[in-house]
């Protein structure tokens, strides 16, 4: 009998890590021949070609084809946010991915009217920023330092904001700050991918910023980690993590049906056969009975023989095109890696652009990303139904994640993991019981 039977993404594959280290029984069962889903690394880049249906092979110019590995739905790690980084840790803190590496992301951009510029977060760099103007620059500079100095356990530190009723509005009128500086900071700084923030208490707010602020620090060129060889590093990685503690794999294994009995499930049929469960982990694709629509997103891979133009030359990069900034309601991504991550073919880069769709014209939406990343060697355009759970699980066991939005980072990948867990199990996920199950197994000093 199976605790758990979790069907294969990043998203599963973290949680099977995590309910294997928790000591749950875990059959992990994934129709692909692959870990990952459909967040996995694509290698060769023939494979790539032959996945989007492209009638020609890659040409000689863009090395062997080996050399590459595309994420499909590539994310960055924010180095300091502890439950982000927490994931890596959870991968340091055991042997299995001695093999894995993670490289600092060089820059993190934004864009106004048309150009790019560096994000600032700290007070030196808002008073060197080309975003402001001179005046614009000290009132944002003294924003900053209200922010690093704000504790939500000190009143002292309020300077006569309530945290728990200020709207974030409110805020950024206290400190007089314009337009396109609320826009780069709500969206680039918080990471937020629509203005709903700005009505609501602005205690989160000024949190994500510190975190922002607080990850730039630790790593200097930008707050964001990706591991080398690809995204689809991390699922094996969990998948390894879950097979130390008895988890289960197979790949391969396709899923007929999923056995209910009185409302709640029981197993999950394959070839013939039902493996029996007491709790389901699955993404959308399997359950579509018990799923809506949510949107739609739009993703472009796009090869180039070149770094991003005004990044100084990164080869990487992150850059967010505000929605105020290209009148829409959601924003625009684009993630840079290259060569120098082990995912492409030397001196070539790879940028994926992607948004929420928001009209019956999706490529017309991200011209001015593409615009930015001019001359494109080959465009890979995909379209993704977004699709959300229509019931919480509680009464089904089944705990269906939700699709991958647009956003270029893991913030919104790392909240859904958390709902699940809680979800499942009634309780908060706690790092460091966890911690002290490794150690059980590996002992302090190998760690």
């Amino acid at each position: 009998v199976n605790m758990n039977n979790i069907i294969s993404s990043t998203y599963e594959c973290i949680l099977s890590g995590i309910m294997s280290v928790n000591g749950k029984k875990v059959l992990h069962m994934d129709r692909n021949p692959y870990y990952g889903g459909e967040s996995s690394s694509i290698t060769p880049l023939e494979e790539l070609y032959k996945r989007f249906e492209l009638p020609d092979s890659p040409p000689e110019s863009m090395g062997r084809g080996r050399d590459w590995n595309v994420d499909l739905i590539p994310k960055f790690l924010m180095a300091n946010v502890s439950w982000q980084f927490l994931l890596v840790k959870m991968l340091l803190y055991t042997e299995v991915t001695r093999y894995l590496d993670f490289k600092v992301v060089e820059g993190s951009f934004v864009y106004k009217g048309g150009k790019i510029y560096k994000v600032p977060s700290t007070e030196t760099e808002a008073l060197a920023s080309n975003l402001m103007g001179m005046f614009e620059k000290r009132r944002f500079r003294k924003f900053l330092v209200f922010v690093a100095n704000f504790d939500e356990n000190d009143p002292k530190t309020f300077e006569g904001v309530d945290p728990k009723v200020t709207t974030m509005k409110d805020v950024y009128k206290k400190f007089d700050l314009g337009q396109d500086v609320i826009d780069f900071t709500g969206h680039a700084l918080a990471l937020y991918r629509t203005d709903d923030y700005l009505d609501v208490p602005c205690l989160e707010t000024i949190n994500r910023i510190k975190l922002y602020s607080e990850s730039l620090a630790r790593y200097g060129k930008s707050p964001y980690l990706y591991p080398l060889y690809g995204l689809g590093e991390l699922p094996q990685g969990f998948a390894r993590l879950s097979a130390i503690y008895g988890g289960t794999y197979m790949l391969n294994k396709p899923v007929e049906e999923i056995v209910m009995e009185d409302g709640h499930v029981v197993g999950v049929k394959s070839e013939g056969e039902v493996a029996r469960c007491k709790q389901l982990i699955c993404d959308p694709s399997y359950i579509q009975d018990r799923v809506r629509k949510a949107g739609q997103v739009i993703r472009v891979i796009c090869i180039l023989s070149h770094p991003i133009k005004n990044t100084n030359d990164a080869n990487s990069c992150q850059i967010i095109i505000p929605q105020n900034q290209v009148n829409r309601k959601s924003d625009i991504y684009v993630c840079m890696i290259s060569y120098a991550h082990n995912v492409a073919a030397q001196g070539k880069y790879i940028a994926i652009v992607s948004t929420t769709v928001e009209t019956s014209e999706p490529e017309t939406e991200i011209e001015p990303a593409l615009e930015l990343l001019e001359p494109i060697d080959q465009k890979f355009v995909s379209l993704s139904d977004l699709y959300e759970p229509t019931d919480d699980g509680t009464e089904s066991q089944i705990f269906a994640s939700s699709a991958y939005d647009a956003t270029t980072h893991f913030e919104t990948t790392c909240n859904d993991i958390k709902d699940i867990y809680k979800r499942m199990t009634g309780s908060d996920f706690d790092f460091e019981n966890m911690k002290r199950k490794q150690n059980d197994v590996f002992g302090e000093d190998e760690q």
